[in-house]
């Protein structure tokens, strides 16, 4: 990985510990070359969708894939 790489991972990292409904997720990030790849555990469809909205307007996020998983209760 490069140092861009890390920047970018560091950022995206804040911008979701920023996101109120987010707050006490543990979501995993991988980054390569402006592509991500999201993983965990979230409560609700619309928390997913809150993810994955919330990284594509970092800057150099180019690709998401996001495997985050659903988890009632």
């Amino acid at each position: 990985m490069t140092n861009v790489t890390f920047r970018l991972e560091d950022q995206l990292q804040e911008t979701l510990r920023r996101n109120p409904y987010l707050t006490r997720r543990k979501l995993h990030l991988e980054t390569s070359d402006g592509r991500v790849v999201l993983r965990g555990a979230v409560n609700s469809y619309y928390q997913k969708q809150v993810a994955q909205g919330t990284l594509r307007r970092v800057p150099g996020v180019e690709q998401i894939e996001n495997h985050l998983e659903v988890v009632w209760g």
